[in-house]
């Protein structure tokens, strides 16, 4: 093939489309494999302090790739990158579904349940009690904790299942266009 020809068969889609499923496909798969096999794996296998501590350092930088994942797959989507999203509502919807739960434990219910688990480690010394104790008479200020990190909590998890069916709708989307006769 002649370099021009090469040039002139070049296209912007042609780039993207390679790109944009190989961060989709990281995407999807990182919030399948740290939602429902490393999180419960650890939470069976470690003691519940070393759980703790991977969570507190896991968790941050889950919340910090799904948004950069998720950023990237939006600005790979073919044949126009993020302009792409703009064809029509089926195209942006489950990306500012995903966006908008991901930017959400990233900033806010992520940080939250960080600290509320780290306050109540600090109260457990205090109290001389795990905050979990089933015969064990919790303070009022473990129980206010325990509260809220169960709210705060629930919360995120939520959020994070809303943006894998998101993703897992656009990844539907996204088998739906393909040409499977040509394969």
């Amino acid at each position: 093939m002649p370099p021009m020809a090469f040039i002139e068969s070049w296209s912007l889609a042609s780039f993207l489309a390679p790109l944009h499923l190989l961060s989709y496909s990281a995407l999807l798969g990182t919030e399948l494999y740290q939602t429902f096999i490393v999180t419960k794996v650890c939470y069976q296998e470690l003691p519940r302090s070393a759980f703790t501590t991977l969570q507190k350092r896991i968790f941050p930088l889950y919340f910090r790739g799904q948004s950069l994942l998720l950023l990237l797959t939006a600005a790979t989507i073919p044949p126009y990158g993020p302009f792409t999203l703009q064809a029509s509502k089926g195209n942006w919807i489950p990306f500012v579904i995903a966006g908008v739960t991901a930017l959400l434990n990233l900033t806010v219910y992520g940080p939250r349940t960080r600290k509320i688990m780290i306050d109540r480690i600090h109260q457990e010394t205090r109290d001389g009690t795990k905050s979990t104790g089933i015969d064990v008479e919790l303070s009022d200020d473990m129980r206010a904790f325990n509260r809220s990190f169960s709210r705060n909590h629930a919360m995120s998890i939520h959020l994070n299942l809303i943006s894998i069916g998101a993703m897992a709708w656009w990844g539907w989307k996204l088998a739906s266009r393909l040409d499977i006769q040509s394969l």
